[in-house]
């Protein structure tokens, strides 16, 4: 017997929107690095708990091969732009980020990153500026911007500057900033005042790979989402990028790709055990592009991948986005990688007046 269910009966079921978003990017990672991860790990990836699943078009403005900027940028604005460039439309005008309406309308803020918090992926979500590579101006932007959380490398571009004398460290401090460095111990070595803001950095210039001791990500990925948490009863928007799956793209070591790979899915892991114990997070996966080209070859066994790469840049195929918890169901299909941003604001209710 088929039960007919009656599509009027749910007109007044109210709809479930998520209080927080958290949008994780793992740089570079397309879905052969996540076929290559599922193959290599000994258990089943968190990332294989998603229920929704679909794929985004890279492209950036003029150029059907994205880089991070250009890729980052279309996620925090909403725009495509020109390759290199933070937070700034084609015709070089700022374009007003994810983060900037978030903190308009009183939720919380926050960025991590296993690259220096001045690289393009973390730079485009908080900062305005025509190169990439202007890492001190983006520097400067950060230290105004008032993002409630920061976890990165990248310290030298606050306080050993070329570009002017200015301390942006006591800066921070000056506006009430909790700020401490690797010079002084682990993330997991201080007490938090949550009503404080708080910056972390974790090298001096850029974090070492997890192949060689970086350990962060998973613990900054747990404490994250509950100092936002608590630092706000509004919600909060938080990004969390696993940069150097991407390095390890270019650089076409197999080994060091499956290592940050397992790494980046550990922090999902902290991540999702957060949005099922809350009940009001979305939690968003994808990447910015696919680098390497990277194939699994015939001949390839579970954990014993024969792994080949047919570039050292970025490619210009699509990349997966994963989703759970209320309104994931937005990031099923295929479509241009603006629409993230646009799916965030949707699922956040910025769009309602």
């Amino acid at each position: 017997m088929t039960t007919r269910v009656n599509a009027q009966s749910y007109a007044n079921v109210p709809v479930k929107y998520p209080k927080n978003i958290i949008l994780m990017i793992g740089d570079g990672m397309g879905l052969t690095q996540v076929s290559a991860a599922v193959y290599s790990s000994k258990q089943p990836l968190h990332i294989e708990q998603f229920p929704v699943v679909g794929f985004h078009k890279t492209h950036s403005f003029d150029n059907l091969r994205t880089d991070s900027a250009a890729g980052a940028t279309a996620f925090a604005c909403g725009v495509k732009t020109y390759n290199g460039a933070i937070g700034i439309k084609p015709d070089t005008l700022p374009c007003k980020n994810i983060i900037e309406e978030a903190k308009e309308r009183g939720l919380a803020t926050g960025l991590v990153a296993t690259s220096t918090i001045v690289h393009a992926t973390p730079a485009a979500f908080i900062a305005h500026q025509h190169l990439r590579v202007m890492f001190e101006e983006i520097a400067k932007d950060i230290a105004h911007a008032d993002v409630d959380l920061l976890i990165g490398g990248g310290l030298r571009y606050f306080n050993r500057r070329n570009i002017d004398e200015l301390d942006l460290i006591k800066l921070l401090n000056k506006k009430g900033y909790q700020v401490h460095s690797f010079l002084e111990g682990e993330l997991t070595s201080f007490r938090i005042d949550y009503t404080k803001n708080f910056a972390y950095f974790t090298a001096n210039d850029e974090p070492l790979p997890v192949s060689q001791g970086r350990d962060y990500l998973p613990y900054a990925s747990r404490f994250a989402p509950y100092f936002l948490d608590k630092h706000s009863e509004n919600g909060f928007f938080l990004m969390i990028e696993g940069s150097q799956i991407d390095w390890a793209g270019h650089a076409n070591q197999g080994a060091l790709l499956i290592s940050e790979l397992l790494d980046f899915d550990a922090a999902v892991g902290e991540v999702l055990e957060f949005a099922r114990k809350d009940g009001e997070t979305l939690v968003i996966i994808t990447a910015d592009h696919e680098t390497g080209g990277l194939a699994i070859n015939p001949g390839s066994k579970m954990r014993k991948l024969d792994l080949a790469f047919t570039s050292s840049d970025h490619t210009c195929t699509m990349v997966p986005v994963f989703a759970y918890g209320p309104m994931s169901e937005l990031f099923s299909g295929i479509y241009e990688n603006t629409e993230i941003y646009h799916k965030i604001r949707r699922a956040l209710q910025f769009d309602t007046p």
